[in-house]
């Protein structure tokens, strides 16, 4: 099953997540299919930039959100 979720990049205690459709079964920085937006909680207002067309798209194909990304989609306005 594919999951949307975060990875981490960055160096220590300077995080920034991609976000990437991957198997639910690859470690967390591990191999992923598609890397649909980024997300840095550092920046003053987090900023988050997500392709909606394409979170639409896997969402439709049966990708689903893990607990983070469904609050970060949530207030980009995305929806399953």
């Amino acid at each position: 099953m594919l999951r949307i979720r975060l990875t981490r990049k960055g160096f220590r205690k300077q995080p920034h997540y991609r976000v990437v459709v991957a198997d639910q079964r690859a470690p967390r920085d591990g191999a992923f299919v598609d890397i649909i937006g980024h997300y840095n909680p550092r920046t003053g207002p987090e900023s988050l930039h997500v392709d909606q067309e394409k979170a639409r798209a896997w969402l439709g194909k049966g990708a689903r959100p893990s607990d983070a990304v469904a609050k970060l989609f949530r207030r980009q306005g995305i929806t399953a």
